[in-house]
C-alpha cells in the first residue's frame, strides 16, 4: 500500500497518534509533513507545532486538550521529539497525555543513532514510547532508500517533466550528491531544464551538476584502479583548468585512499562499510564508504599501503619542491595506476 494511501486509511479510521522515526532526518521530516498535510486538510489554524527535542509537557496537554473551533480534532505536531531528553516523571506525563487523547491527533518524529546494521537504535525511554504508539495508533521506522530506489525516484521525476535520465547519468548524480533525496530531486529538476527537457546525459551532469571535488577525484581513483592512467590524467587536467588547487586535489586523493584502506581493513575483520562508518566517526551519509567498499574489493591491503605512501610523497613534494604541480600529480597518478587494483 502506498504511503499516502496508508496514512489516509489510518486517518479515516481515527488513528490518534502517528510516530515516525529513523536514522535520517530528511525521512522523518518528509513523513511528518505528509501526515500533517493530510490530517490538517488545509485548516492551518487547527495545527499546533511544538518544536524542540523535549517540548514542555504542559504545552502538549493544553494543545491536545483544546477543543477545536471547527469541531474537528486538532493536529499537534512534535517534529523532532527525543524521549530520552525527558526526565522519568515528564516522560510518564507525556505518555499519559498520549494515552488520553480526545480532541487531538498527535504526529511525532524522532531521529536516532544507527546500529551497526544501519537500523535506528532508540534508547529505553524511546522504546517505551514507540511501544505505546504502536499499541494506540501507528509507529513506523523509516528505512533509508537504497541506490536502486533513488535511481527509480530520479527517473520518475525526470519523466514527469518530459525528460529522460539515462542509467549512467543517474549513477553520476549519485556519485556527486550521495544518497540525499532532496539534493537529487533538485539536481534532476535543474538538469531536466538544462537538457531542454530531453535527455540528461553523464556529460551534462559533469558540466552542470553540483560541483564536488570529492566526486571528481573519486572518479579519477576508479580510473586509476582500472589502470587507465591516461584517462585519470585527462580528468586531472580538467580539474586544474577549473582552477582546483593541486594541494586540494591531493588531499581529496588521500581521503579517498584512506577510505579504501579503512573499508578493506574492515572487510578483513568481517565488518561491512556501515560498521566502518560508525567506528571511525564519519558524519552524514555512508554512501561515500559504500562506493569505497566496491572499489576496495579490487585491492589488497599491502597495495593500499603502497598507494598511501605514494600520496604521502606527493604531498611532501608539492609543498617542498619547485616542480610543476601538474607534473608531480601526473607522475603520482601513473604510479598509482601501476599499483592499481587486483591483477
Amino acid at each position: 500500500m502506498p504511503a499516502e494511501t496508508k496514512l489516509a486509511v489510518l486517518a479515516e479510521q481515527g488513528c490518534p497518534v502517528f510516530y515516525f522515526y529513523s536514522t535520517e532526518k530528511y525521512l522523518v521530516h518528509q513523513a511528518v509533513q505528509a501526515a500533517c498535510r493530510l490530517l490538517a486538510q488545509g485548516a492551518e489554524e487547527e495545527m499546533t507545532v511544538l518544536d524542540g527535542a523535549a517540548p514542555d509537557v504542559e504545552q502538549l496537554v493544553m494543545a491536545a486538550g483544546t477543543i477545536s473551533f471547527f469541531g474537528t480534532r486538532r493536529v499537534v505536531c512534535l517534529p523532532e521529539v527525543d524521549p530520552g531528553a525527558y526526565s522519568e516523571k515528564d516522560l510518564e506525563a507525556f505518555m499519559d497525555t498520549v494515552a488520553s487523547l480526545e480532541n487531538a491527533v498527535l504526529v511525532l518524529g524522532s531521529v536516532f543513532e544507527a546500529e551497526r546494521t544501519g537500523k535506528a537504535k532508540p534508547g529505553k525511554r524511546a522504546q517505551r514510547l514507540i511501544a505505546q504508539c504502536k499499541k494506540l495508533g501507528w509507529a513506523e521506522e523509516l528505512a533509508k532508500p537504497g541506490s536502486a530506489q533513488l535511481r527509480q525516484m530520479m527517473t520518475d521525476r525526470a519523466q514527469a517533466q518530459g525528460a529522460e535520465l539515462t542509467g549512467p547519468a543517474a549513477s553520476a548524480l549519485l556519485d556527486r550528491c550521495g544518497e540525499d533525496p532532496y539534493l537529487l530531486e533538485n539536481e534532476v529538476d535543474k538538469l531536466a531544464a538544462a537538457s531542454g527537457y530531453r535527455t540528461i546525459t553523464p556529460a551534462l551532469v559533469a558540466d552542470m551538476g553540483v560541483v564536488s571535488l570529492e566526486a571528481d577525484v573519486f572518479e579519477m581513483v576508479r580510473m586509476v584502479t582500472a589502470r587507465n592512467a591516461a584517462a585519470a590524467c585527462k580528468k586531472l587536467q580538467v580539474l586544474l583548468r577549473l582552477q582546483q588547487e593541486p594541494i586540494a586535489i591531493t588531499a581529496a586523493l588521500i581521503g579517498s585512499y584512506v577510505d579504501l584502506y579503512r573499508v578493506k581493513l574492515g572487510q578483513q575483520n568481517k565488518k561491512n562499510y556501515t560498521a566502518v562508518f560508525k567506528d571511525f566517526g564519519y558524519k552524514g551519509s555512508d554512501f561515500r564508504l559504500k562506493r569505497s567498499a566496491q572499489t576496495a574489493a579490487g585491492y589488497t591491503l599491502p597495495q593500499l599501503k603502497r598507494c598511501l605512501n605514494i600520496l604521502l610523497e606527493l604531498d611532501k613534494n608539492l609543498k617542498g619542491q619547485p616542480v610543476n604541480p601538474q607534473v608531480l600529480l601526473e607522475m603520482a597518478l601513473c604510479r598509482l595506476a601501476m599499483e592499481g587494483g587486483s591483477r
